[in-house]
């Protein structure tokens, strides 16, 4: 027998809801991962299912290494935890002969030639950048079931910006896919996986019927990052049956570039009417400082995916309260970092429980130097350090061989060796403007840093020539060569996704960085993932979190930039006034602290008076109880009694007024609002 009693209240209603279709909404450091274990476990030990007929899918191999290590410890090794590519590469695998005869295949992992050449055969340039973005466009369209012939019409749709004219994207990807088809067989990417499995299930009733009867129960991890192409095959999978519990939270979905999208998430309740949905809000990671930050940040979220927010409740003890600052520049900013890092190692606190995060990869150079001067080892994850980045060795090397120049001026000194480096790098991809395409500006970014720093360095030092600038380079690349030990973490916040740390400095939170220029370009969907990315870089911290920005790039830099919009209403107005806004909700009976989320979504204290009529209020429980039993649900599940009491008390007259109530969303809204109005009109 499983020990349920170590799990907490809304853990356990997850964890034995009755099998079938349930859908876990788990905010950050809720312990979503013990809650599906347990769920597991408990439908094995209820006799509900077998270990080895149950199939657990994630993103990651060290997601899906952690699930499967959990369940050996509780004694069940024969639950199969896998991602979805390595589930399906191992059906395909088997089921191959059934449906292909002996049409060989194999994994073709290597796409960048296969692309190259298809680039190459339309006229398009095949510069390393290039090319990887048409992959990762190809990749985005098979992910979205998107074909060749649907390419142009759906990134327009999409609103997605293609690294080429669309049309010549839509044919590179019609002969990449032509040429995976050879003589000796089929070469399959990663997503020909997926599709194959899924074809393979839908089109042979004998391969489908061998597959459900050894699969009957299934898990779903991060189901919020789900794409259209991953969710047809667990469509497949299924059938007509719902035994399926899902794990997600909507609010940290930062994957839709990739063709990610939360809408399966969102629309569960109304594939399966008959769902259990539970909510797990009980942050065991951070502390309520932290919670409360996050909770003022994602709570000002617009458009429908705000509807599903979490209420996270801190359950770490008290810490400190999170820090604003703002700084000159961005050199300032990082030494700052840097002493404030350096001052929490001195209080005990351990390197590698200490994070810088940044939106892009180019913003790490100056926090590297910064760090390494003030002797504070560190490690870049999820890339390169900025001086072993291969476009930052490329750029290097091609100001070697400038340098090596004959024709070059005496005195490249000030603004005329800045002209000389940017145009020595202009044909690495130094444009004059931030390009098109993922891998493109990414590049982009880091020739720029580097051009900036050579700039920052020239202004030290007026007399500072090309030959000058490389040695300083060399020394600040010899500096920040780290030991191969733990250190400080420096990360994306991309790359930060499930991962934490005692202490979290959040840095270079300016407009067009935070949210990224190319968001605000694209519209209000892509400014509202950017402020989930600020979210999931707020959750990853325990206990110390610092959130700062630098006003200019250089020293002495004119003072332009914006602090993000993400911040408005948690900092005081004047940006330069380090300071905690972030206020608490107030009864509006008493003037207390609201502590509870129960009283916040009322809006007073649960023990001060309301003044809601007691025939309203029976009216609305017994619409509830009416409610709850023809959708078969428990009568929590419709309202809590905390959202129907604030119903009571706001008797909203409308469908917006009803939304501005915390706890109803748009899919209650569709399901319940209308009868609900009904009842209230009645009764007023």
């Amino acid at each position: 027998m499983i020990n349920l009693d170590e799990l907490d209240d809304d853990q356990r209603i997850a964890a034995t809801a009755p099998r079938g279709p349930v859908c876990i909404l788990a905010g950050a450091g809720t312990g979503k991962t013990r809650t599906i274990t347990y769920r597991i476990a408990h439908l094995i030990d209820q006799g509900m299912v077998s270990q080895n007929r149950v199939l657990a899918v994630t993103f990651t191999n060290r997601a899906a290494s952690e699930m499967r290590h959990r369940l050996q410890l509780m004694g069940i090794g024969g639950v199969q935890a896998r991602t979805f590519h390595a589930a399906a590469m191992r059906q395909l695998r088997y089921f191959w002969p059934q449906v292909a005869g002996d049409l060989k295949w194999k994994l073709h992992q290597n796409k960048f030639p296969l692309v190259g050449a298809a680039a190459r055969s339309v006229g398009l340039d095949t510069n390393k950048d290039t090319v990887r973005d048409l992959l990762s466009e190809i990749e985005w369209a098979k992910a979205s079931l998107v074909s060749a012939e649907q390419y142009a019409e759906a990134v327009d749709k999409a609103r997605r910006t293609p690294p080429a004219d669309a049309a010549k994207v839509a044919e590179v990807y019609r002969r990449y896919e032509q040429s995976k088809i050879t003589d000796a067989g089929l070469l399959l990417d990663f997503d020909d996986l997926l599709l194959h499995t899924a074809g393979a299930l839908e089109n042979s009733p004998a391969v489908a019927e061998e597959f459900r009867e050894q699969y009957r129960s299934f898990v779903v991890d991060e189901y919020q990052d789900v794409t259209p192409l991953q969710q047809r095959v667990l469509n497949a999978w299924l059938g007509d049956r719902d035994d399926l519990t899902v794990v997600g939270d909507a609010n940290q979905t930062i994957y839709s570039f990739t063709g990610a999208t939360p809408d399966y998430l969102l629309n569960f309740s109304r594939t399966y009417p008959h769902a259990t949905v539970a909510r797990l809000q009980r942050d065991y990671r951070s502390t309520p400082q932290i919670t409360t930050l996050a909770n003022h940040i994602i709570g000002e979220a617009k458009g429908r995916v705000a509807g599903t927010r979490l209420e996270l409740i801190g359950m770490r003890p008290k810490g400190p309260e999170p820090t604003f600052s703002c700084y000159d520049d961005e050199v300032t900013e990082a030494r700052e970092v840097a002493r404030k890092i350096a001052k929490l190692i001195d209080d005990g606190v351990a390197p590698a429980e200490i994070a810088v995060l940044y939106r892009i990869n180019a913003q790490s150079a100056v926090f590297e130097q910064e760090l390494a001067d003030a002797g504070i080892v560190y490690q870049v994850r999820g890339g390169e350090g900025f001086f072993q980045r291969p476009e930052i060795t490329q750029a290097i090397s091609q100001l070697v061989r400038t340098a090596q120049r004959d024709d070059l001026p005496e005195q490249a000194v000030g603004p005329q060796l800045h002209r000389l480096v940017r145009a020595a790098l202009a044909p690495l991809g130094l444009t004059p403007t931030e390009p098109e395409g993922a891998q493109a500006r990414e590049r982009w970014q880091s020739l720029n840093a580097l051009v900036e720093l050579i700039e920052e360095l020239g202004n030290a030092t007026p007399d500072l020539d090309l030959i000058g600038a490389l040695h300083e380079l060399k020394n600040r690349a010899d500096a920040k060569n780290p030991p191969n030990m733990q250190g400080v973490t420096l990360a994306s916040l991309h790359a930060a996704k499930g991962l934490e740390w005692d202490a979290v400095f959040l840095v270079g939170l300016v407009e067009n960085t935070l949210p990224i220029s190319y968001a605000i370009k694209a519209g209000d969907a892509q400014i509202e993932e950017e402020r989930r990315l600020f979210y999931v870089g707020i959750t990853r911290a325990r206990e110390h979190l610092h959130c700062s920005w630098a006003l200019a790039r250089q020293e002495g830099g004119r003072k332009s930039r914006k602090r993000t919009r993400f911040l408005d209403g948690a900092v005081a107005d004047t940006p330069d006034v380090p300071a905690r806004k972030v206020r608490p909700k107030r009864c509006s009976v008493c003037g207390a602290t609201l502590s509870t989320p129960q009283a916040k979504v009322l809006g007073r204290c649960e023990s001060c008076p309301s003044d809601v009529d007691d025939s309203l209020w029976s009216a609305l429980r017994q619409w509830r109880a009416s409610v709850a039993k023809e959708w078969k649900v428990p009568a929590f599940v419709v309202f809590s009694d905390a959202t129907l009491l604030a119903v009571a008390e706001a008797q909203p007259t409308n469908e917006e007024e009803l939304l501005d109530i915390s706890g109803v969303g748009p899919v209650k809204i569709e399901r319940y609002g209308a009868s609900l109005l009904e009842v209230l009109r009645a009764e007023a």
